[in-house]
């Protein structure tokens, strides 16, 4: 007896590989629409570039020096080009505040805020999900009651009023936690010596040196924030998840499970969560994406040198080309995680495909 599937998802192939050729393109204009908007904004704003850089002294020699030096004579076509050029390439421009490559700076600052994110994505998933889950098995009981009336504070509750009160009670008051910053002064003078940064992550870094007595040290300083940007991610993911839950649990397959006599527990937790999971990867990407790029206020308050920090700053000095920088590293960042959601989405659902 001959095997025809085979041929079959062999036929299917091509067609699947089409979309993901798709996808990538609308990802490659996406970014080209990013770079349009960043080029439009730095030439509307009311900042001379060539006087950021020289200052307002500069002689009418210098002024012209510099313009031409910054390609400021050239068609806005070409410089548009030009400025595309730099950006695939790895060029955000220098920064007027530290005359430092963009790129390097926020290479620098991006860690830092990947690294909070990501925890605070874990913590939410690992509480939203199952919280999400529960409400969903048991509607109207105590149980979605509290998951419902915890979600919705998650969504009301100014965050930086939470870091505020967070730091106070489990800082200030309880000393469960360290404070501001990645780590305490004295580890923080022996990073850049006593430590080889492999991912800039210090959890990573240190874990990879051998470090526990800095790794502790750090866990102290990340557990509070990423903790309430967690608080908020499991808000929206178990909210999601019951939503999509309750819609899973009246479908006709999961009725057949159960006059069946399948336990309970399978019925829930593999079948219906394992078609709940495909919209929800959408979520999850969704809101590691917003930790990513909204967390400045989180950083802001615990002294965070992150990537929302570093824009925030490089705004109030009005030092536009690392704003600038930011805010394309943010809006790629952003696209390629909705990309990524929708390969995994067709990945895991045959019917997307």
């Amino acid at each position: 007896m001959t095997d025809t599937s085979h041929p079959s998802r062999i036929s299917r192939l091509p067609a699947f590989l089409q979309q993901i050729a798709g996808i990538i393109l609308t990802l490659a204009i996406t970014l080209l629409g990013l770079l349009l908007v960043t080029f439009v904004i730095s030439r509307v704003v009311p900042i001379d570039p060539v006087l950021a850089v020289l200052g307002e002294r500069a002689t009418t020699a210098q002024y012209d020096e510099v313009r031409l030096a910054l390609g400021l004579d050239e068609p806005l076509w070409k410089q548009f080009a030009i400025y595309v050029w730099d950006a695939l390439h790895g060029d955000l421009g220098n920064s007027i505040k530290s005359g430092r490559p963009v790129a390097q700076e926020i290479a620098r600052y991006f860690p830092a805020t990947l690294e909070l994110a990501t925890l605070a994505t874990i913590i939410g998933v690992i509480v939203g999900v199952p919280a999400g889950v529960l409400a969903a098995t048991k509607p109207g009981t105590w149980i979605d009651q509290i998951v419902r009336v915890v979600g919705l504070m998650g969504y009301s509750m100014p965050v930086f009023w939470l870091g505020l009160i967070g730091l106070l009670l489990f800082y200030g008051i309880l000393g469960w936690v360290g404070g501001p910053g990645r780590l305490d002064s004295g580890f923080e003078m022996m990073l850049e010596f006593d430590l080889t940064q492999y991912t800039g992550m210090i959890l990573l870094d240190t874990a990879l040196n051998g470090r526990w007595d800095m790794f502790a040290n750090a866990i102290s300083h990340i557990i509070l924030p990423a903790s309430l940007l967690g608080y908020t991610s499991m808000a929206y993911i178990s909210r999601m998840t019951r939503s999509f839950m309750m819609n899973e649990l009246g479908q006709e397959y999961i009725t057949t499970a159960r006059v069946k006599g399948m336990p309970e527990y399978r019925v829930i937790w593999v079948h219906a969560l394992k078609n709940v999971m495909v919209p929800l990867i959408t979520v999850i990407a969704l809101s590691y994406a917003y930790l990513l790029e909204g967390s400045v206020l989180t950083e802001t308050i615990f002294a965070w040198p992150g990537l929302g920090r570093y824009i925030t700053d490089s705004l109030f000095s009005a030092d536009m080309p690392a704003v600038l920088g930011g805010t394309v590293v943010v809006g790629a960042v952003f696209v390629t995680l909705n990309m990524l959601s929708d390969i995994l989405y067709r990945l895991v659902d045959p019917r997307a495909r």
